[in-house]
């Protein structure tokens, strides 16, 4: 079983896949855009500082305006330094089991269409109402996967091969490229390159496509969304914990996936008898990745969407507040932006749920309720208390039941 990804595979299918959305290429357009998010960055960076009290301890954020396929290169980077380890040991694994006496199989089987087939149609199953929507261009795929890698691959193992692999990160950023506005690109590994990481990217085009469509004033829509995601570098970056304690739930999740075809299989099943007795997660609560997880990795899933929630709503929240003087507009760009999340049609609305993007979607909501209710309880002292350790991190359940956090924050400490 190969184990490995074809990062330039995935970028080739990326550049396809972008490259059908349509794009604001003006250079002049673009030059100014550039010149502005440079200029106000750094005064972004100060007003979340003065609105949050979070300052970095990493010096001032470093700025780069890309176009789309700039930020799938940053996000390529960053997926092979997250997945390095996991596919490491996979690859260990795999050479076990050839050294062992041969490869694995879902069923025993050599015949590599027929297991193809029978996992796509366990899939298709577990997706419910969602399934015939999607099954036409899942078989396709399936039958083309099983077809080239019948001399070389056994069963399920097909679906780790680097193409497939690499398509599916491809296809993912690609999409993704004509959507996202600006991002903060954490630093995962501090000894790899650290030049290349700890960035806040703005994606050009489609800031330069929102404006023109909804026909915003550009200084303010620009320093809105560089608030935004400054305020993300200032979590990661001003919080001492927060860093190491997010990248321990991601390895947590990587260390308990299981290569094992059959293992994945036996899950979906089990997925699938969940569902039919309403004890399973609906594609709404974090798309395929928690539909199929495993019981262990469910709660590990679930404290990274408590997270999540928690960092996407407060960084609403600061992006409408600190710069509200500066910002007239920014009632009108947050009423255009949420209904940009929600109005998703046709593909995209699949492509959201079967990927887990609708719930993070619903994150900003659902982190926004939170962070209100707790201050209209306490003020911004009380919710101060997230930051002071991992412990104070509200789950899953606090975030969408605030008092039960509350409560827990006022309760008396153990002793």
């Amino acid at each position: 079983m190969n184990t490995d990804v074809d990062w330039d595979f995935a970028r080739s299918v990326a550049e396809k896949v972008s490259s059908r959305i349509p794009s604001i290429d003006n250079p002049t357009t673009l030059e100014v855009l550039k010149d502005d998010l440079y200029r106000l960055t750094p005064q972004a960076e100060e007003l979340v500082a003065a609105e949050t009290g979070l300052v970095s301890s990493a010096g001032a954020a470093k700025a780069q305006v890309t176009d789309r396929m700039g930020w799938v290169d940053a996000n390529l980077a960053s997926f092979d330094r997250l997945l390095r380890p996991l596919l490491r040991r996979l690859a260990e694994e795999s050479a076990d089991d050839s050294a062992g006496g041969g490869g694995r199989s879902l069923d025993g089987s050599d015949d590599t269409q027929t297991a193809s087939d029978r996992l796509l149609e366990t899939v298709t199953e577990a997706l419910g109402p969602w399934g015939p929507k999607v099954m036409p261009t899942v078989t396709a795929v399936g039958q083309t996967i099983g077809t080239q890698a019948k001399d070389a691959y056994t069963g399920a193992s097909n679906y780790l091969s680097p193409k497939v692999a690499g398509a599916e990160v491809g296809g993912l950023l690609g999409w993704m490229s004509g959507r996202v506005l600006g991002q903060y690109d954490l630093l995962i590994i501090e000894d790899e390159r650290p030049e290349d990481q700890d960035w806040v990217y703005y994606v050009g085009p489609n800031i330069a496509a929102l404006e023109e469509r909804h026909s915003f004033p550009a200084e303010e829509f620009r320093l809105w969304i560089a608030v935004h995601e400054c305020t993300h570098r200032a979590q990661f970056t001003g919080v001492p914990w927060l860093r190491e304690y997010f990248l321990s739930l991601v390895n947590e999740l990587l260390d308990n996936v299981d290569p094992d075809p059959k293992k994945a299989l036996d899950t979906i099943r089990d997925a699938i008898a969940d569902r039919r007795t309403g004890n399973a997660p609906s594609l709404k609560d974090g798309g395929l990745a928690t539909l199929f997880a495993t019981p262990e990795q469910r709660k590990t899933l679930d404290k990274v969407t408590g997270l999540m929630s928690l960092l996407e709503g407060h960084g609403d929240i600061t992006m409408d507040r600190a710069a509200n003087h500066l910002i007239p507009s920014q009632e009108r760009f947050h009423k255009v932006l949420s209904e940009r999340r929600k109005n998703a049609s046709g593909l995209s609305k699949v492509i959201q749920r079967l990927t887990g993007m609708e719930a993070k979607l619903a994150q900003y909501e659902e982190g926004e309720s939170f962070i209100h209710a707790v201050e209209a309880a306490g003020g911004r002292d009380l919710f101060d208390e997230v930051w002071a350790g991992p412990e104070n991190l509200p789950t899953i359940e606090e975030i969408r039941t605030p008092d039960l956090w509350i409560a827990r924050m006022r309760a008396p400490h153990a002793v």
